[in-house]
């Protein structure tokens, strides 16, 4: 459970960092899969920045992994899902963090949190890099 805004940027870019590790997506095999690392945490910076500006702060940040897909879902009690802005010049600050989810994430959206629960739901998912085959273990010389 994340309480408040204050460092929970930072605190959910950690754990999430963490986890990456432990999963075997740090350190990166090559090149692509830094990038995408490097992307997992802008978007989880954003997702929770935008939890924090317009929802009161996020509640819980859970991470899902499994068959080279990476699940991050950001629950918040707001029950205002976002939405797109009027698009705004890119040199200008804010505003820019659906924009970062529709280019980086492979799939995202929102949902309500269910019967009972006041509030929603933001996730995102993003596959990991496939390993060339010759780095596969047990793959045999090309």
């Amino acid at each position: 459970m994340l309480n408040g805004t204050r460092g929970v940027v930072a605190r959910c870019r950690d754990f999430t960092a963490e986890a990456l590790a432990d999963w075997g997506w740090i350190p990166p095999e090559d090149e692509e899969a830094g990038r995408r690392v490097e992307d997992v945490l802008l978007m989880v910076s954003e997702v929770v920045t935008n939890a924090c500006l317009h929802a009161g702060g996020p509640e819980e940040l859970v991470l899902r992994h499994g068959h080279g897909r990476l699940r991050v879902e950001v629950a918040d009690a707001s029950p205002e899902h976002p939405r797109a802005q009027v698009p705004r010049s890119p040199g200008l600050p804010g505003g820019h963090g659906l924009m970062v989810l529709d280019r980086l994430a492979g799939d995202w959206g929102t949902e309500d949190k269910g019967p009972g629960h006041v509030g929603k739901v933001v996730w995102l998912e993003v596959t990991r890099p496939s390993r060339p085959p010759w780095h596969r273990p047990g793959a045999g010389p090309s």
